[in-house]
């Protein structure tokens, strides 16, 4: 079992940069492929972005690649999404998810992790 908590979310202006951490208990986040998600009030839950095993490929959604960046230290056990330029269609509920240690690719469909985080709200005013 691995737990996951993330922080970060707030409200920003469109075009102010934005990190999220999404840190991890109970078991290590190193061999995980790791990803976020973020989802809006009566929409489906929307992959945002993707990291393997080892930090060797990253994956994102069209519409936040070349202003998002996902990352991980595994000295401290958390994952980062890193948001630059933001907008308002970015406002969401962010979720970071963990795959079991077996499974090794990078999925963008939600329910392929078997780990979520509580969410954190980021809101982006116009």
């Amino acid at each position: 079992q691995v737990q996951l908590a993330e922080s970060g979310g707030g409200l920003v202006q469109a075009g102010d940069p934005l990190r999220l951490s999404c840190a991890a208990s109970g078991r290590t986040l190193s061999t995980r492929v790791m990803g976020w998600f973020r989802q809006v009030p009566g929409k489906e839950r929307e992959f945002v972005a993707a990291l393997s095993r080892y930090d060797t490929t990253t994956v994102y959604a069209d519409s936040v690649k070349d202003r998002f960046t996902i990352s991980r230290d595994n000295a401290k056990n958390t994952v980062y999404l890193q948001m630059n330029s933001l907008k308002p269609e970015d406002t969401a509920v962010y979720y970071c998810a963990a795959r079991e240690p077996r499974y090794l690719g990078l999925r963008r469909d939600s329910v392929s992790y078997q780990y979520w985080g509580q969410g954190t709200q980021v809101t982006v005013s116009s």
